[in-house]
């Protein structure tokens, strides 16, 4: 038997949210602390320095994913609240006009005129700014800004992604350290582009294509660097 609880979880577009930061963050964490790590590795001789360069990194870039995602969505947030209040106002000082706009926004949509303006007036009646907040504004449960969960998201995301370049650092052979970090690097992007597009409900293919060949770029771009400014450290 399907229920509607069954029905909307076959549906993937209620994990946008904190799939997008997550996804984010663990595909920066991966790309960048690989590419700070081939930049120290192609310029130095011994693991002290890639090590730490790859330790700040982490540090840093999980700070920064979190604090900056929090502001980000936060500003969001504030301009949905103004929005909302300037509705509040809105509905206050006329509200046959915005039960036209309603109406009209519904006729767009494809009903009849006089429909449009029946089913403007009976949810006008049950909840007039919770329509106005929906139809009219475009905000709902799933789009609807969350500061604390996209900033978790983001920054656990990016820590869980910089430890596996981390990891390789710490246990790969100096010499061509580069190499096996980019090896690496491009497995355990084929696996996040692979799990993001399965928990997202969208082609594993294009997504592999897509994040390989930004972080190749973003890789050996980093390399160039550190062979153009090697100081054998």
């Amino acid at each position: 038997m399907i229920t509607i609880d069954n029905y909307l979880e076959s549906h993937y577009i209620h994990r946008s949210n904190w799939l997008r930061a997550a996804v984010l963050g663990a595909n920066d964490g991966i790309i960048s602390i690989s590419s700070l790590a081939i930049g120290v590795a192609t310029a130095s001789t011994s693991r002290d320095p890639i090590l730490l360069a790859t330790v700040a990194g982490l540090v840093a870039g999980a700070l920064s994913m979190a604090a900056g995602e929090y502001v980000s969505v936060s500003s969001q947030t504030d301009i949905e609240h103004a929005d909302i209040e300037r509705e509040k106002q809105e509905l206050t000082a006329m509200p046959e006009v915005e039960m036209k706009i309603l109406a009209e926004i519904y006729e767009k949509r494809g009903l009849k005129k006089e429909t449009a303006m029946q089913v403007a007036r009976e949810l006008t009646e049950a909840d007039a700014l919770g329509a106005h907040i929906r139809d009219e504004l475009g905000i709902n449960e799933i789009s609807q800004a969350k500061p604390i969960q996209a900033a978790f998201a983001s920054g656990a995301a990016f820590t869980a992604g910089g430890l596996l370049p981390l990891a390789v650092t710490l246990f790969a052979p100096v010499h061509n350290m580069e190499y096996y970090l980019y090896g690496f690097t491009i497995l355990s992007l084929i696996i996040l582009g692979a799990v993001s597009a399965k928990t997202g409900g969208s082609s594993i293919a294009k997504s592999v294509l897509r994040i390989v060949i930004w972080g190749s770029i973003a890789m050996v771009l980093s390399a160039v660097v550190g062979y153009l400014f090697g100081v054998q450290v």
